[in-house]
């Protein structure tokens, strides 16, 4: 179940993914701090568009729930927040932030589903995206553990564009978190990578350390 509710929620994401959204002047620093308990923090060149997506479009979440197979995949979906959305260049690279709050899921994830979670971001991406073979990891960040995937991918029916795909999530104490990226460069992965997250009371630290996926 935690598998299929991650990739409704990560067919959710690349609504915001794929869509133009509308221009906006990017700050150099911009910080997204969330009261479920964390805060990313992205440094940004000043021709990145910075949009707060706060809501999912009406459509687009219709279009995931009716493709959801259980109630509680139809109520992450309902439940899911997306927050900073940031998007550079055409090929667009975008950053997505996402969360789903227990208080309104109704139900609280633990440390031990956090594998299961995860692997159902690639399941999300292959609505859109021709995959290629996904890097697992797991690692450490403070007192919590993130789970992690990078892969390449090309949109269907776009196969002269290439990107690197790559989702880091989180469980906290009162909602699931992931940061998620289309990269189309080495730059906007690194932009990703080297943002700093907070996760409750931890010191802020990059959101991908160097060194966790191998070259």
């Amino acid at each position: 179940m935690r598998a299929a509710l991650a990739a409704s929620l990560f067919a959710l994401i690349c609504s915001p993914l794929l869509a133009q959204p509308p221009a906006a002047t990017a700050p150099d620093t911009h910080k997204d701090s969330n009261p479920l308990g964390f805060s990313y923090v992205l440094v940004l060149p000043a021709d990145w568009e910075v949009v707060d997506s706060q809501t999912v479009s009406p459509q687009a979440k219709e279009k995931v729930t009716q493709n959801a197979t259980s109630e509680a995949e139809k109520k992450g979906v309902a439940c899911t927040q997306i927050g900073l959305t940031a998007r550079h260049g055409d090929p667009a690279s975008v950053i997505v932030q996402v969360a789903l709050p227990y208080d309104c899921f109704g139900q609280q994830l633990a440390r031990d589903d956090l594998p299961g979670f995860g692997t159902g971001a690639a399941e999300g991406f292959k609505q859109n995206f021709d995959l290629g073979d996904p890097q697992v990891v797991t690692y450490a960040s403070g007192t919590h553990h993130l789970w992690a995937e990078r892969v390449r991918g090309t949109p269907k029916g776009q196969p002269d564009r290439h990107y690197t795909i790559e989702v880091s999530c989180a469980l906290l104490s009162k909602a699931a978190v992931c940061w998620v990226t289309m990269a189309a460069d080495d730059a906007s992965l690194a932009i990703f990578e080297h943002g700093a997250v907070t996760l409750e009371d931890d010191s802020p630290v990059a959101l991908v350390p160097a060194g966790t996926f191998k070259q």
